[in-house]
């Protein structure tokens, strides 16, 4: 295994020659470390940070966003998106994301010519261009955008390494997809649809407590899948509760199932990995 410092010497080295960035900021561990990997390389004052705040992105992923910022000393920029207008996003196909990634660095590159900076980067690691049929990587890599994680050769687990071994609050926190990803293919996406959904997985989370670490509930359009971790599994199921919450949010009526939580199950019917059509 390669050591740690030698991985973030790596992706340090990769962005010392950027010149002032913009990093398109989720709050999630990947582009925590590129925008903390930013300000070693470059300064804060060469360094801000650009989050899309639109009904895609969870209110509490805002917040925590808006405190790591604050914790490096850069400017964050919070523009609303509207991928909501763009029918190719609202219609839901499994090219959604390309869509929703087209609107994000639209924003991104519109704002970096009015302040004058010279690079975009995204949080794109080694592990997702591996995984395939990802259209959003490549709307990022048609507007210019850089992903040094991946250039400098950081998967999953070397990200986190990295996040870790320099102390980032981040470095355990769960994945955190956009709502979006909650619903599946070809049911259309509405800011009514993924209040829902953030309501009700909030609400769920209230009932099993702090036990719970990965959660997604599931809108399938007539049913709705919640799916947690394994050890919680028949606690959600047997949970009266659990269902209460979920009604509650909004699903009054759509039977629940409890399953295992899988990162990126909607997927699952995808058959083709490189058109997912």
């Amino acid at each position: 295994m390669v050591d740690v410092a030698v991985l973030s010497q790596d992706l340090l080295a990769e962005m010392a020659g950027y010149g002032r960035t913009l990093v398109a900021f989720s709050g999630g561990v990947d582009s925590s470390v590129v925008l903390a990997a930013a300000v070693r390389a470059l300064g804060a004052e060469q360094v801000a940070a650009v989050t899309a705040v639109s009904p895609s992105l969870p209110a509490a992923e805002l917040d925590a966003a808006r405190e790591f910022c604050a914790g490096l000393g850069v400017t964050h920029h919070t523009p609303a998106t509207n991928e909501m207008d763009v029918p190719g996003y609202r219609e839901n196909g499994p090219r959604r994301c390309y869509f929703c990634k087209s609107v994000l660095l639209d924003t991104a590159n519109a704002l970096a010519a009015d302040l004058g900076f010279a690079t975009i980067t995204t949080g794109t690691n080694a592990s997702d261009i591996a995984a395939g049929f990802r259209p959003g990587i490549g709307a990022a890599a048609e507007r210019g955008a850089r992903t040094p994680l991946a250039d400098a050769g950081l998967d999953k687990a070397a990200v986190r390494a990295v996040a870790r071994h320099w102390g980032l609050p981040v470095w355990d926190k769960p994945a955190a997809a956009c709502m979006a990803s909650r619903v599946a293919y070809g049911i259309s996406v509405t800011p009514a649809r993924l209040a829902r959904i953030e309501r009700a997985e909030s609400a769920v989370r209230g009932v099993l407590g702090g036990a719970v670490r990965d959660l997604r509930v599931r809108d399938l359009g007539d049913a709705v899948r919640l799916e947690v971790d394994s050890e919680l599994v028949e606690r959600a199921r047997e949970d009266h509760a659990v269902g209460v919450a979920i009604r509650d949010a909004g699903f009054a009526s759509a039977p629940i199932s409890v399953e295992i939580f899988r990162s990126g199950s909607m997927n699952d019917v995808l058959v083709d990995s490189d058109t997912g059509e």
